[in-house]
């Protein structure tokens, strides 16, 4: 219900930016331009968590991309989510790159708690997802989002959490819904978030999806990883961003 409200003040209420807030434009060329102007980018964090998998990411989370995410995520300016699907089919395109077999690509989003849902009153990352599987689809590209990652118990808040401590809180704390196997392995899997930080939640995604998977498919390299933004603390320890 606050998703629907939020779509409808959109409608009546005074549009501004959300990377920078210049007025009647909910994005101007000028943060369109630092959320799709540069080529995505393989990225890693330091130290990065066993199991994850190939990691492309679409900007930097500074600026104006800092700011657009968190107008979507926790405003609620859900009007961004074209935009940063766009940002995000770009990552995609980057990661999964020429298919390797049959079928569509499968966008699986990471998951957000049904606190954290029912707090901002959407799914941020799965809105996402949609508007990127409909960027590839204009594209050509067979695409279709699976949402079968479910949290399988409670979960800490991450903010505040070092790298260790992510990775402990997230372990064993993700599954596929009954059934979600099997849509899977129909098509190639590329994992989805919105922001990588330490890597802890894609990194116990993958693991979730391959035990799903089942033997045959594990370590087969189906898992990519695509993000819209990489952590600046990431870019910094790295030097990857160029």
């Amino acid at each position: 219900m606050r998703g629907w409200w939020r779509e409808i003040t959109g409608l009546v209420l005074p549009l501004a930016c959300g990377g920078c807030g210049r007025p009647r434009t909910e994005l101007c060329e000028e943060c369109a331009a630092q959320l799709h102007g540069g080529p995505p980018r393989r990225v890693r964090p330091d130290p990065e968590p066993a199991g994850l998998p190939a990691v492309h990411a679409a900007a930097c989370y500074e600026n104006a991309v800092r700011a657009l995410l968190l107008a979507h995520k926790e405003r609620g300016v859900l009007g961004l989510a074209g935009a940063l699907g766009k940002a995000l089919a770009g990552a995609v395109r980057s990661g999964a790159g020429p298919p390797p077999a049959p079928g569509p690509l499968l966008l699986v989003p990471v998951p957000s708690s049904r606190r954290a849902v029912a707090a901002r009153g959407h799914d941020p990352t799965r809105r996402i997802a949609l508007a990127a599987a409909a960027e590839l689809r204009r594209a050509g590209t067979p695409a279709g989002v699976a949402a079968v990652l479910r949290q399988r118990r409670p979960v800490a808040d991450q903010s505040g959490l070092g790298a260790g401590d992510r990775r402990a809180n997230l372990a064993g704390a993700l599954q596929v819904v009954a059934g979600g196997g099997r849509l899977l392995r129909t098509g190639r899997v590329v994992l989805v978030d919105d922001l990588l930080t330490t890597g802890a939640s894609l990194a116990e995604a993958a693991r979730a999806i391959d035990r799903a998977a089942g033997p045959e498919r594990m370590g087969s390299g189906v898992r990519r990883a695509a993000v819209v933004a990489v952590s600046p603390s990431v870019f910094e320890i790295n030097r990857n961003w160029n």
